[in-house]
């Protein structure tokens, strides 16, 4: 009776077009007609806008003006920092892996040493700071926080069309993600290219962490990495866990890796950047109301075969409600920018131009 009651409460907030529509599929079978009815009434009910107000995540009471100025950032390191992490990657116990596991019990311990080995004696920091700081960078207060972002102009090229892009990493990911596809954005030779704003999501890398509402991986650089790495072998390929080596170094090189591993380390950020995760699952999520939702601009998804969950395009339709562009990838996982990045631009180059209609 309650689910009943639930169908009419439904049932009485649509317009008489939609319960023509609900009462005709709810007729098509006795049982299987009521949860075609249920399902129908759900969607029908789902909220057209999430009302959006202002917040405050920095420290204290929010200021009655806000600092909004944008200044340039560069990434930066000491000695001592070096110093500090040599010293803990010298202080290591490993544990001996059970023989022929690959990666199936975690991160192999005997593949773990040479990553490390590389990390204290061949990989250098002060040089990949250069790369990192070879774009862009600023950073800028909102609601509190310093946000950290890469901003990346296009060079002029007469009759090209330039298009604003925001590209937002993931977790254990960050914006060094996005360094081997900006080029192919933003210097295209085609009749289109990108202005290009990639952010660290707050509580990653370079942006401030929310003060609002530890951990051995904050304290120990290899057990950072060996949690962090396990990451992006098994979500790049799941039958990387088969693989001594985790197939690590079939899509990235150790300084690639040892890159973002550096961003979490120096910025002591691998405890907020989880946060991120405990605080927007926190509540039910049948109950929030993102989850009843629908996305109505236009929208483009990418189907990377290695990726850890798939939406199959018939669901998406469910919350995205103008799908202009599903793409089936031929190869990839999780971390799509950085094993593929040919493969999405291209894909995210015609998106925009059916969006654009060029």
């Amino acid at each position: 009776m309650q689910t009943i009651e639930v169908l009419k409460q439904a049932l009485s907030s649509l317009d008489p077009t939609q319960q023509q529509q609900l009462l005709v599929a709810g007729s098509a079978v006795a049982v299987g007609g009521l949860l075609t009815c249920y399902y129908w009434v759900y969607q029908g009910t789902k909220t057209k806008r999430i009302p959006i107000g202002d917040g405050w995540w920095g420290a204290g009471e929010k200021p009655q003006s806000e600092d909004e100025k944008v200044f340039p950032f560069q990434v930066q390191t000491s000695d001592e920092e070096i110093q500090d992490l040599y010293d803990r990657i010298d202080r290591t116990r490993y544990t001996e892996p059970l023989e022929d596991t690959g990666f199936q019990y975690g991160f192999n311990s005997t593949y773990l040493k040479k990553v490390v080995s590389h990390w204290r004696h061949q990989f250098n920091w002060k040089k990949q700071i250069a790369i990192l700081n070879k774009y862009p960078q600023f950073k800028t207060n909102i609601e509190g926080l310093d946000v950290h972002f890469i901003h990346v102009r296009p060079p002029h090229r007469e009759g090209q069309r330039v298009l604003p892009l925001m590209l937002v990493h993931g977790w254990p990911g960050s914006v060094y993600e996005f360094y081997r596809i900006l080029p192919l954005l933003t210097n295209s030779l085609d009749s289109l290219a990108f202005e290009v704003i990639c952010p660290s999501i707050p509580g990653y890398g370079f942006s401030e962490a929310p003060h609002k509402q530890g951990c051995g991986v904050n304290d120990s650089p290899v057990g950072l990495a060996a949690y962090i790495l396990e990451k992006f072998s098994t979500w790049t390929d799941f039958n990387n866990r088969d693989l001594e080596d985790g197939g690590l170094e079939r899509k990235f090189t150790l300084d690639d890796l040892l890159t973002n591993i550096m961003i979490y380390w120096t910025t002591g950020s691998i405890v907020s950047s989880m946060r991120f995760y405990k605080e927007n699952l926190k509540t039910n999520i049948d109950n929030r109301l993102d989850n009843h939702t629908g996305v109505y601009v236009p929208t483009g998804l990418a189907a990377f075969p290695n990726e850890v969950r798939h939406v199959p395009q018939s669901w998406a339709r469910d919350r995205f409600r103008n799908i202009y562009s599903y793409s089936y990838m031929p190869r990839g996982g999780h971390f799509a920018a950085f094993e593929e990045p040919q493969l999405l631009a291209d894909d995210l180059l015609q998106f925009v131009k059916k969006v654009e209609k060029l």
